[in-house]
């Protein structure tokens, strides 16, 4: 498998992609990369990395495309300007059939307009739709979407969410039928916005067998465990993600202080180390970076700009993991045999 890396994006570009690159060919042994950017900056970036074990180099192969995106780019300029930039040479790559899925940490709305226009969207849908998942109860996890791709949904786009959700859990995680619910500010009938209401009328009238659709949920249903798809538009969404992540961190940082509070606290915290660990580890925000812009042909995961090195390595562990379920394939499939029922 080889899976194309905008190495340029991000707050860090090289420093954190290179390196997160190099961090997931050591976790899969299957995997290549292309690495697009600045040629010197890549080579002196994998000089630098010590680590490295054998065979990694050989993995990695370099694509000149040394012009950066800026953040502050809008969406319709970037798709002006000349195919010179390291996100443009990524995308086509996977478009040539040189890689199976890509990674980029550039900014959303850009890299969102430049996908749609390589890539093409799946038959039948008419907006993507960034989803990713979060930690919930009982060691699961649960796909939230949308992330910020579409502000104001309509109750047609919700449904089409609410499908490609459903996918992405199947595919993914193996759920024989994903539960989906509609995030709301009640769990009541006829409470909540008119669209809202309006997509989980649709939701009811749907005739199925991929996934059950259980209606409203509240925010704290997220991290619950009852439901493996929560749909939504993306100004909420992405309010949700957000506070979440902010309130993992603010936890993580409560208890370290607890625990530094006094000798007696302190020698506490020596027997508690290793469930702390244990914290850490499963809902550590940087485990869970990378969010799937569902709806296009090809695979694309979306890091987070500010995304330290072992952030990045962990999109490109999903993005793999995307290619490995066919996670667009079965889409497409499935959004067809919807059509033909």
């Amino acid at each position: 498998m080889r899976l194309a890396i905008d190495a340029m994006g991000g707050d860090f570009g090289p420093r954190a992609t290179v390196g997160g690159s190099v961090e997931a060919l050591q976790a899969l042994p299957d995997l290549q990369v292309l690495l697009c950017g600045a040629r010197e900056q890549l080579e002196d970036q994998l000089e630098s990395i010590s680590r490295v074990q054998a065979g990694v180099i050989d993995r990695i192969t370099i694509i000149d495309a040394p012009v950066c995106l800026p953040d502050t780019l809008s969406p319709a300029r970037a798709l002006r300007l000349p195919a010179a930039s390291s996100l443009h040479a990524t995308l086509q790559a996977v478009a040539e059939g040189r890689a199976d899925g890509c990674v980029s940490a550039g900014a959303t709305g850009v890299l969102m307009a430049m996908a749609r226009r390589q890539l093409g969207m799946i038959p039948g849908l008419s907006r993507p739709a960034i989803s990713t998942a979060i930690p919930a109860r009982g060691c699961g996890r649960c796909y939230l979407l949308d992330l910020g791709a579409n502000i104001d949904s309509r109750p047609r786009h919700l449904l089409q969410f609410a499908r490609m959700g459903a996918e992405m859990a199947r595919a993914v995680d193996g759920v024989t039928r994903p539960r989906v619910a509609l995030l709301n500010v009640a769990t009541e009938p006829n409470r909540g916005e008119r669209r809202v209401r309006e997509a989980d009328e649709l939701l009811r009238q749907e005739t199925n067998d991929h996934f059950d659709y259980h209606g409203f949920v509240e925010g704290d249903g997220l991290f619950s465990g009852v439901i493996d798809v929560a749909v939504c538009d993306g100004m909420v969404g992405n309010v949700a993600l957000k506070s979440g992540e902010a309130l993992i961190e603010l936890l993580v940082e409560r208890l370290s202080a607890c625990f530094q509070h006094s000798w007696a606290s302190r020698m506490v915290s020596v027997l508690a180390r290793p469930a702390l660990s244990r914290f850490r580890r499963e809902f550590d925000p940087v485990r869970y970076n990378g969010a799937s812009p569902l709806g296009l042909k090809k695979t694309v995961v979306k890091s987070h700009g500010s995304a330290s090195m072992d952030g990045f390595g962990w999109a490109v562990r999903r993005a793999h993991c995307e290619v490995v379920g066919e996670l667009t394939g079965k889409l497409a499939a499935a959004l067809a045999a919807d059509r033909h029922a």
